[in-house]
């Protein structure tokens, strides 16, 4: 990766951030025969947590107008299914720490209701395990449970497993069928827990204590069901003091028993300075090298045979409700907890790291967008109905479009220095080509305050039309979309010929091409 991330710096000149006036330069080349990975669909996933309004007055709520006879909101699930969403993480998040599965189970009348320690929450389990399963199904998802190894741990999680995933005859597996579900959930993907490394857990563990619990459930779990896909929970934060060695140490206990390492990594805007806030896309694609060197580190040391790959189940941009949240009376249920209203510099953040995410794909095979309603989320509720924010759209149309091979980008743009990042790239940009739509798609963000003249050199692809080209841009940095004014729109400046494409990118902008080719 070190070479992919001299070629994205690559500087044609040097532009101040702050001025207008001169017109910047990319160009991108595109090589079919140079592939980072295919895109596992997995990587548009997202998190759902007992948290906040997540899921009750979010994605469930009887008798509201909008929802159907199981009480899940119609207007959540038709967004949902539009940003195309393979696996939901569920339940937490910080909430599985504290999380008794037994409560989400049974008659709904006999629910215990519980005080969520992670949150300070009420939780009464109206919604629980078969709900969830329920709303998977509607929504076109796929489940990715986490087990408890705060307050609980080996015993619970193996009969979770059995309640699930085991076809009948036994205890767990019976009260499944008497609780409705004949067959097994067969849920494949499964967490150990949850950011084990933070004091701030319930049940929080040093990095040996976590490890030989890990190692120890994956095996009794992979007794029950030898099928199922294990992540193991990594640093929950860069600037953890134990980043790096905890994972180091954890992967000495579990890398032959786990399929994947967990990863979280939200980024934030607290100082107000939009071109280093735009740089910490160099920070993220750093953060994941990182740990793919200590995964390879440690498969190095054991002689294994096994490349671990990575699971970044959490991240996003999240800040803006932190005041608010402190604010919050304790002991509420559903209360307006990390309710972000999203603005436009937001999503072109998030664009970015979903770039930097597939420039990964060849390690990062699940990533999760956390959250996914009214919690740090694309989608927000209200009694009316429900209001898309600012991310939405760049992770509507890279979930859509951006499946098949991720092409390695060869990469030139004006640079610029800011406060902690040197030679930023005001260009972030990236190709997927789809061989069964026989399709390029060029993803392309301009975080600089000016347009750029954007080329795409496609080599040997022989392209033929421009099936779409759109951008998100003309909005001022601070604004929100609760009016619903945010939309995605054609750019009509672009040209095709002789296998290269040219167009415009206005400034500070999200953009997308589609284009046929015959390769």
């Amino acid at each position: 990766m070190s070479e992919l991330r001299h070629s994205l710096r690559s500087p044609l000149s040097r532009a101040p951030f702050s001025k207008g006036g001169k017109i910047m330069q990319g160009k991108l080349t595109v090589d079919p025969a140079s592939q980072i990975a295919k895109i596992d669909d997995r990587v548009y996933s997202a998190l759902i947590e007992h948290l906040g309004r997540s899921v009750y007055d979010g994605l469930y709520q009887p008798n509201h107008p909008q929802s159907d006879q199981d009480g899940f909101r119609q207007d959540v699930i038709d967004a949902v299914k539009s940003l195309n969403i393979d696996l939901i993480r569920y339940p937490g998040g910080n909430f599985v720490s504290g999380f008794n599965w037994e409560d989400s189970i049974g008659p709904k009348s006999t629910r215990p209701t519980r005080l969520d320690l992670a949150w300070r929450s009420i939780e009464t389990n109206q919604f629980g395990l078969h709900e969830f399963m329920k709303w998977t199904q509607k929504t076109g998802t796929r489940p990715d449970m986490a087990v408890n190894l705060g307050s609980r741990g080996i015993d619970a999680a193996r009969n979770l497993v059995e309640y699930c995933n085991f076809s009948g005859g036994t205890y767990w597996s019976d009260l499944r069928k008497q609780n409705g579900a004949e067959e097994p959930f067969n849920i494949k993907t499964w967490c150990l827990g949850n950011e084990m490394d933070g004091d701030w857990q319930i049940g929080h563990k040093t990095a040996d204590e976590y490890g030989r619990l890990a190692h120890e459930t994956a095996k009794v779990m992979r007794l029950v069901d030898p099928s199922i896909d294990l992540v193991v929970s990594g640093s929950s934060t860069r600037e953890m003091a134990t980043f790096g060695s905890w994972e180091e140490t954890v992967l000495d206990h579990t890398y032959d028993d786990v399929d994947y390492l967990s990863l979280h990594r939200y980024y934030d805007n607290e100082e107000n300075d939009l071109a280093n806030f735009l740089a910490k896309s160099i920070d993220f694609d750093e953060f994941i090298s990182g740990i793919v060197a200590v995964c390879d580190a440690v498969k190095a040391r054991k002689h294994s045979h096994k490349t671990l790959n990575l699971a970044l189940d959490e991240w996003n941009v999240w800040y803006h409700s932190h005041k608010q949240d402190d604010e919050t009376a304790p002991w509420q249920q559903a209360p307006h907890l990390l309710e972000d209203h999203y603005n436009f510099e937001d999503a072109l953040m998030v664009g970015t790291m979903l770039i930097t995410l597939l420039k990964h794909a060849d390690r990062v095979k699940i990533a999760c967008l956390a959250q996914l309603v009214n919690v740090i989320a694309p989608i927000m509720t209200d009694e009316h109905g429900i209001w898309l924010q600012s991310i939405f759209f760049p992770f509507l149309q890279i979930s859509k479009y951006g499946r098949g091979i991720a092409l390695t980008p060869q990469q030139t743009a004006t640079t610029y220095d800011s406060k902690d990042f040197k030679d930023v790239p005001y260009l972030d940009s990236l190709a997927v080509y789809n061989s069964e739509n026989h399709e390029i798609v060029i993803f392309a963000e301009n975080k600089g305050n000016t347009t750029m003249d954007f080329q795409t050199d496609l080599h040997d692809l022989n392209a033929q039309t421009v099936i779409e080209a759109t951008q998100f841009c003309g909005y001022d940095i601070k604004q929100t979309n609760e009016n619903q004014q945010m939309a995605l729109h054609p750019n009509s400046n672009v040209h095709l010929s002789d296998n290269t494409l040219t167009a415009s990118l206005q400034p500070l902008s999200w953009n997308m091409f589609r284009l046929h080719v015959t390769h």
